[in-house]
């Protein structure tokens, strides 16, 4: 309390008095920065994603505003005066710009857009139309700001070195000191990169998280930067020509699949841990019927590769690649990447409605833009509907239950495509917390008894029987909407049961002692289909290629990584993270084989370097975003 009094005594105040009074100048001509960036700031509160830092914003906008003002006023007072003009308009109409994207589009702009300006010009006049009325008032607040700060600009006819050579110090110092207060980086992909603030900063993929975490001035100086000029990795000659003669264009060959799912409606679902030893009669039964009725794909790997394992999976399933196998990039900072060729631009393109539907949030691993850059229409999430006043979201019921999600997964005015990720089958495995105990409860109404702890397994298989529930409630959806006849479920699940915890409970019902462990269920099911048997090996990287030949889609094979997994000549091979792969008859290690299988010594060579050739194409693809324009 005394140092508070001795701070604002007369004599301080007084002395804080003069100084203000001494730099009104400059504190006018700050007020235009100050309102951008409280503007700004405002208008980032919506984006979902948890950072509450607001000082390393401030920060930045702070240094951007001691080098834009040091400047101006310490040089001659004409160019000095119109160098504070053009700055302030130039980001006046940034701010602008930036607020009726966000308006319009849930998420600010970048300058990458600007090569695709044309295409969104007819829509520009809506967009303006439609844009929050407050855009416009902090526009014009900023607007009159401004020409404050132009009248009080500081009389002096000459230039100021020490003055202009300080500011831009300062300036230097500030902005080199600010990132470190947004933390480390990971220095390996783990599947939570994408909350890290500084990985954020870094790589500046994600639009909105990248404004909430910078500030309107560093992110709109850093994207234009980043877009125009920023020097990219440059491409050797012998990789260019290697990527040319890699996706060099041949037409896909026929077979007795070819077209059988023509125009037809397609749901596929994305299944959370459910391993194949979780698919019975007893724990999930429509599953299983679905399963052993459609074509089963008994030899499938979800393999896990890099950094969140349930999106790499994802990513693989809608764009043919996964994550570099030799440099650390999570597949989510990907969404700058062009990808004309994924299941949802395809699919769009045959004037499907493509929707993305999942419990979560959008801003979790990035999917709402990266669902948007794979072309889809729209991402939904069941957290941001704001509907729910507890976490019955979780709940994979609610995916065909909720009113809003029902109508968009089952259009019944045009063709569609909806891409379902369930969840209740996450961990925590234990039913004193999280879905097994909202299902414990639900089973045990009756809250006088003691409750009976489950074990890990008797809660894995009650998640994933509420799983089996939502396919119930699918099949009866799509039976009462007239909608079964003409609609196609593809169900794989993302990874194997990793998330357990005693992992004895694995060792029983599967191989374990290496990357055969990602085996997992799949299976593509439609009315009328002949129970069939695929023993061939299938990954993630297989699924776009085979739907794209069930639809009768003409495409280029060599534009993905997998194969068409039902193709007369389709020999199967799963790769790993390690390098490691399979072939569905030998397992093989550092280019050894490691299991008792036998294998000649040149299909030995062969696979070896097919494995080394597909994931270099892989890799050096993502790298180089060859697609890009193409």
């Amino acid at each position: 309390m005394k140092f508070i009094k001795h701070i604002f005594n007369k004599k301080n105040l007084m002395t804080i008095k003069n100084v203000l009074i001494k730099n009104k100048n400059i504190i006018i001509m700050c007020i235009p920065f100050l309102l951008m960036h409280i503007y700004v700031t405002i208008m980032a509160f919506s984006v979902r994603y948890a950072f509450d830092n607001y000082l390393v914003p401030l920060l930045f906008t702070a240094s951007w505003s001691i080098l834009f003002i040091g400047v101006s006023i310490n040089i001659h007072n004409i160019i000095g005066k119109i160098f504070y003009t053009l700055v302030n308009l130039l980001f006046s109409i940034l701010f602008v710009v930036n607020g009726v994207y966000r308006s319009l589009m849930s998420t600010f702009f970048n300058f990458s857009l600007l090569e695709s300006a044309g295409e969104a010009s007819p829509y520009m006049k809506e967009a303006i139309l439609k844009c929050n009325p407050l855009i416009y008032i902090g526009f014009i607040t900023i607007l009159v700001s401004i020409i404050f700060g132009i009248k009080y600009y500081p009389k002096k006819e000459k230039w100021n070195l020490k003055g202009l050579g300080l500011s831009i110090l300062l300036f230097l110092v500030l902005h080199f000191l600010t990132p470190n207060l947004l933390g480390v980086g990971n220095s390996e992909l783990t599947w939570s990169s994408w909350r890290n603030a500084r990985n954020i900063y870094e790589s500046y993929n994600d639009v909105n998280k990248s404004i909430k975490v910078s500030g309107f001035f560093e992110y709109c100086i850093k994207d234009f930067y980043i877009t125009f000029l920023k020097t990219e990795a440059q491409i050797k000659e012998e990789e260019l020509t290697f990527l040319e003669e890699a996706f060099e264009g041949i037409n896909a060959t026929k077979n007795k699949y070819t077209g059988v799912l023509k125009n037809k409606n397609l749901i596929i679902v994305q299944l959370e841990g459910m391993d194949n030893w979780i698919i019975n009669k007893s724990d999930t039964p429509t599953i299983y019927k679905l399963m052993n009725e459609g074509i089963n794909f008994t030899n499938h790997f979800s393999f896990y590769n890099g950094g969140g394992s349930t999106f790499n999976s994802e990513f693989a399933i809608n764009t043919g690649f996964t994550t570099p196998y030799s440099y650390t990039k999570n597949a989510y900072s990907f969404n700058k990447n062009a990808f004309p060729n994924s299941l949802a631009h395809i699919f769009k393109n045959m004037d499907y409605d493509v929707n993305v539907f999942h419990m979560n949030s959008g801003e979790y691993y990035s999917r709402e833009i990266n669902y948007l850059n794979w072309g889809y229409d729209a991402y939904y999430g069941l957290k941001d509907l704001g509907e729910y006043t507890d976490t019955s979201y979780e709940l994979d019921r609610e995916l065909i239950l909720n009113e809003t999600f029902n109508r968009l997964i089952f259009n019944e005015q045009n063709k569609f495509l909806s891409y379902i990720i369930t969840y209740s089958g996450h961990l925590p495995f234990t039913n004193t917390k999280g879905v097994c105990k909202k299902l414990y409860d639900l089973d045990n109404p009756d809250k006088d008894e003691e409750m009976t702890l489950m074990s890990e397994e008797e809660c894995i298989r009650r998640q994933n029987k509420e799983t089996d529930y939502m396919f119930e409630l699918l099949l009866q959806n799509l039976k009462d909407k007239n909608l079964l006849d003409n609609t196609v479920i593809l169900a794989v699940t993302d990874h194997y049961l990793y998330t357990v915890e005693d992992k004895t409970i694995l060792d029983k019902y599967k191989e374990t002692s290496n990357n055969l462990i990602n085996k997992t269920p799949m299976f593509i099911w439609y009315k009328g289909v002949k129970s069939t048997t695929i023993k061939e090996v299938t990954s993630q990287l297989d699924i776009l290629p085979t739907i794209l030949n069930m639809y009768g889609i003409s495409y280029n094979p060599n534009n993905y990584i997998g194969k068409d997994a039902l193709g007369n000549n389709y020999k199967g091979l799963v790769f790993f993270s390690d390098y490691s792969w399979y072939d569905g008859n030998v397992y093989v290690e550092g280019g050894v084989v490691t299991n008792d299988k036998k294998i000649s010594e040149d299909n030995l060579e062969r696979k070896n370097y097919q494995v080394s050739y597909s994931t270099q194409k892989n890799d050096l693809a993502l790298k180089y975003n060859y697609f890009n324009g193409k």
